[in-house]
């Protein structure tokens, strides 16, 4: 068993309509690879120029928000959940 993702409506063009996937990471940063790897374009939407979380972009580790953990360097673990989620706003978005 593996850590699910669980992947975001904007987002789902670029997994091909995939509401989550499984992979074995031990980190987001791995994670975050690793999905740009199988679906590119999912990096730059997740991730500033600065190699920082976007500011309308909340990674959830079985509910707890990754900015109050170890932000991107967060650990992960088999069975872990982890919810890509967009903040509900005008603007530019994951789009």
């Amino acid at each position: 068993m593996g850590v699910l993702v669980r992947i975001p409506t904007p987002l789902r063009r670029m997994t091909g309509g995939l509401d989550k996937v499984e992979m074995v990471e031990s980190n987001l940063v791995d994670m975050i690879d690793n999905l740009e790897s199988s679906y590119p374009g999912v990096k730059e939407r997740l991730i500033d120029e600065n190699g920082e979380l976007r500011y309308f972009v909340n990674i959830y580790v079985n509910g707890e928000d990754v900015r109050f953990m170890d932000g991107l360097s967060t650990s992960t673990k088999s069975g872990d959940e982890i919810s890509i989620v967009p903040a509900v706003a005008g603007g530019l978005g994951l789009y």
